[in-house]
Parts: structure tokens; sequence; C-alpha cells
């Protein structure tokens, strides 16, 4: 995790900010699935975005090598997924491009004190690089990365990390998801849910438990919401 840079005011409140990166923060997930397509197509394993979306979006590494890769050993699986992911970091060098809204909607609670966390299945390498290339690795006061715990999503102890470390009431803080998974995890951790459109509709995210969603961070609807929710 990365460590805070000081109390701020919004944990006075509980009220904090938790975010998952890919999909959420920025549209990547067309690039993971050319990537697993690399690595798994030839192996038996080709994924259309509906089945994308379905049994590897939100997932950790560990469980998607232990679906498809069933006769490898653990280390052997580790490799594969790992060429997964050079793959990813490679294809999305210098195309990482900030969902829209979302640069305005960080100054706000900046500005209002509210804590933000990253939180993600995604191995730390995928989650540093997609951060520093957004420029906005600075913003977040906790960084959770799901691989690293004894659970990842959608298991809830990866938001009820970001929660401790900051000090927020999940009743008191707001989650943006883009996969089913991950909002499955943020809601099992009590917290409300904002799904994210980039590659599940309205429907599949709020069957997955979100309370509303928005296809991005500067609609209209999600604004007011929040500025109830965090009182800003």
């Amino acid at each position: 995790m990365i460590e805070a840079k000081g109390r701020a005011r919004g944990q006075a409140t509980g009220r904090a900010l938790l975010f998952d990166i890919d999909g959420t923060l920025a549209n990547t997930d067309p690039l993971h699935l050319k990537a697993f397509n690399q690595v798994l197509g030839p192996r038996g394993h080709v994924f259309d975005h509906a089945r994308f979306s379905r049994e590897l979006q939100g997932f950790a590494n560990a469980s998607i090598g232990e679906r498809f890769l069933p006769d490898e050993t653990a280390e052997r699986r580790a490799v594969i997924l790992g060429e997964k992911e050079v793959v990813f970091r490679t294809l999305v060098a210098g195309q990482i491009e900030p969902l829209p809204g979302l640069m305005a909607l960080l100054d706000r609670a900046d500005a209002a004190g509210i804590p933000m966390v990253a939180v993600t299945n995604a191995p730390r390498l995928n989650a540093e690089l997609l951060l520093s290339g957004l420029g906005i690795t600075h913003r977040f006061r906790a960084l959770v990365i799901g691989d690293e715990l004894p659970h990842g999503k959608p298991h809830p102890l990866p938001y009820q990390e970001g929660l401790r470390f900051v000090g927020g009431r999940a009743t008191a803080s707001i989650a943006f998801e883009d996969s089913r998974s991950g909002v499955q995890s943020a809601t099992a951790a009590g917290i409300p849910t904002i799904g994210i459109r980039t590659s599940l509709g309205h429907a599949d995210l709020v069957g997955a438990g979100a309370v509303a969603s928005s296809s991005a961070f500067d609609d209209p609807e999600l604004l007011a919401r929040l500025a109830a929710a965090m009182a800003w």
C-alpha cells in the first residue's frame, strides 16, 4: 500500500471515495481482452467482449489461472499470466486516457479533504503504471492490491482494507467499479457503489449490487449524488 500523507479533513466524518482502476479510471478493458487472447488463445481459450466481461473482467490472475490453466502448476500459471501482463503493459504504454470528468472529480475531492483509495485486483506493476500514466498517483492515500491480500475481489476484504487505511465508514463512502466482481466486493463491504459503464450495461451493474451507474464522471446525476453524499 501507499503510505498516507497526513490526515484528511474528510476522515473526521468517515467519508472516502474508493476507485477501481482498470475500466474505471481509464477504459483499458479492450487492451486486456487483446492481451488475454494473445496469450490464452494459443492455449485454446478465445474471448469475445461478452465472455471477457463474464469470465475475466475484475478477477485476480490466480483465479483466472485456476480456471483456464488447470493442468499447469501454480508456478507455471503465474509465468503464463505474467506474460499476459507484459503484453498488456506494452499495449497500454502511451495510450492511457482518463474517463471524462475524472480529473475534475479528483480536484473536487481534494478540495473537500475527502481521502481517496485505489482498490484493484490488477498486479502492482499494472496498477502503478496506470496511475502514473494518468498522473494521479499522488491523489490516492492508499493503493490496495487484491493479489497481495488473503482474498481479492469479489471478496469484501480489499475494500475493507481500503476503508481501514483511511479511517472510512462504509455507509459514508462511495465506491466506483466497472466489473461484476468489483461491485460485489465493494457492496459486500457495505459501500454504496456506482457502476461505471465502460464494459457492462446498467442492468448488469445494478444486478451485481450497484446503486446506480454512469458512463463517465461528468454525468450530472452522478455529480449531484456525490455532492449530497460527500457534502461538498
